[in-house]
């Protein structure tokens, strides 16, 4: 059900959240009545193509934060012990002997059934862990293949526990380089192929080196769990612990590659010095085009603001009749008397009506 819930979200959420935050930033970045972008225009693709990019990027980082928290929440042996995963035998059973002091069922009282319960089970699991933990077989397999290792009841060796937990793998791989395979020749992984397969494999190599060597990775026990101590109260990765964080590292970006990659790769809109000039019917048609689209919003934007301006008068048709007389009025008189045409046609009837009304002789008719 999570796998169902992860892959719908990065199917609706990035696209989702770019539409919200696109019109937030027009909302804050755009005063009130100025023309924002029209969709499909140039800049409000430009703006849609960045915001989708962080926020695509921003989710890819809350994902890998959420792997890790469930990780740290889920918690392994050595924090329940409370020991590092490099503790020797005499470590894990004074820390033991310590824990077993103060969560010890007879430590607790009868009277508080409930609480004489979770002792025990919580006594239980500090017993599996430290019998766990020294066995050197078993630790052995804990710290590659985690908790699912403690319920391997046919092995009893190293070599048991390593050709069931690469038996338990092989699917995982397996499925999915078929998967990668038949994407790419479908065509839906054409960005970023190459570097897929590379990853893949190392991965794979990865996690074949972290559960077959005798010993934790330098990887690990040097750089990355020290890092880790020193910046943060983070504890430190056990091996297996940190398999299904790149695992889930690794699909994450895969995800992310398949959305990211278009947009990237998508072309400037400035045209280069070797773009083929269009003919001259064809830059007229543009031309057109724009004109055409650009008279649209306008006609659009003047629309709104005229009912912006008309929105005190909604309901009062008395007073919207006197403000329509009003504005035809100011209309005939700053727009058609002001046509110089106008003028002059109004000019030579004047003269004509005083001409006729004049007395025969009169200065002007002659």
């Amino acid at each position: 059900m999570s796998a169902i819930f992860f892959y719908a979200g990065w199917t609706l959420l990035p696209n989702l959240v770019t539409g919200w935050v696109q019109s937030l930033y027009y909302g804050l970045t755009i005063r009130a009545g100025d023309p924002k972008p029209q969709p499909g225009s140039p800049r409000w693709n430009t703006h849609r193509r960045r915001i989708q990019i962080v926020v695509i990027a921003a989710y890819l980082l809350y994902t890998i934060v959420e792997t890790d928290w469930e990780i740290r929440r889920a918690g392994d042996f050595y924090q329940d012990l409370g020991v590092t995963p490099d503790v020797d035998d005499r470590g894990i059973k004074s820390r033991f002997r310590r824990l077993a002091a103060l969560h010890h069922p007879d430590k607790i009282s009868s009277a508080a059934p409930d609480s004489r319960a979770s002792s025990e089970s919580y006594f239980v699991h500090l017993k599996q862990a430290q019998d766990t933990l020294l066995d050197p077989t078993k630790r052995f397999a804990y710290d590659r293949f985690g908790p699912d290792s403690t319920s391997w009841r046919h092995c009893s060796s190293v070599r048991d526990y390593l050709l069931l937990g690469m038996e338990n793998a092989a699917p995982y791989y397996v499925g999915g380089g078929v998967f990668m395979l038949l994407l790419g020749w479908t065509g839906y992984l054409e960005w970023g192929c190459y570097w897929r397969y590379i990853i893949f494999a190392s991965l794979a190599l990865f996690e074949f080196s972290t559960i077959t060597r005798p010993y934790t990775l330098p990887v690990l026990t040097s750089f990355l769990n020290p890092l880790i101590s020193k910046l943060t109260a983070h504890p430190p990765y056990v091996p297996f612990q940190s398999l299904i964080l790149i695992r889930k590292l690794v699909l994450t970006l895969f995800i992310a590659f398949s959305q990211l990659g278009p947009l990237l790769s998508e072309p400037a809109p400035s045209p280069t010095p070797a773009t083929k000039p269009a003919s001259a019917k064809d830059h007229e048609a543009q031309q057109l085009s724009r004109l055409a689209g650009l008279t649209a919003a306008t006609d659009f934007e003047a629309t709104r603001l005229l009912g912006l301006e008309m929105s005190p008068f909604a309901g009062d048709d008395e007073g919207l009749g006197r403000v329509r007389g009003r504005m035809q009025e100011w209309l005939v008189q700053n727009t058609v008397r002001a046509d110089p045409e106008v003028r002059d046609a109004v000019g030579r009837v004047l003269v004509r009506k005083r001409r006729e009304g004049a007395p025969q002789g009169a200065r002007g008719t002659k």
